[in-house]
């Protein structure tokens, strides 16, 4: 299984933010949205950064009370690791925990084509795993 495959099935719904937005901007919208992070972009095309739970907690320990004021591309990682639709869920598995990260915008031709979690790869595997077992059970039925 891909990435594509995977969007195919999620969407390519992703929610951005402009670079000069405030973290108390992108607080609200992880919140509303019940995400973990946000791509950053000038454009909503164009990947310049993204910014994750993880990126906020830091920035709140540098910035301490004056956090949400400060801009999203003063506290975004970037630049970012970006993925591929052909890229295999295997791949990006083994990416983020050598990488520790859980989200990996997909671009593609230089555009933003999608994004991807850790959560939404492991549920595909999940899915490709129960499948080859419904198989194998199938197969050994079958030849019984």
């Amino acid at each position: 299984m891909n990435v594509h495959a995977i969007l195919r099935n999620k969407g390519e719904a992703v929610v951005t933010i402009h670079p000069d937005a405030t973290i108390e901007r992108a607080v609200a919208v992880l919140r509303l949205r019940g995400i973990g992070a946000l791509v950053v972009s000038d454009d909503g095309a164009n990947v310049v950064g993204i910014l994750s739970e993880r990126d906020i907690v830091e920035a709140l320990g540098r910035y301490g009370s004056e956090l949400l004021a400060v801009s999203v591309g003063e506290v975004m990682t970037s630049p970012v690791v970006t993925c591929d639709p052909g890229d295999s869920v295997a791949e990006l598995m083994a990416e983020m925990t050598n990488r520790r990260i859980r989200h990996f915008p997909v671009v593609e031709d230089g555009r933003l084509a999608g994004i991807v979690s850790i959560g939404d790869l492991v549920k595909s595997r999940l899915e490709e795993i129960e499948h080859e077992a419904h198989s194998m059970r199938s197969f050994i039925a079958g030849a019984a």
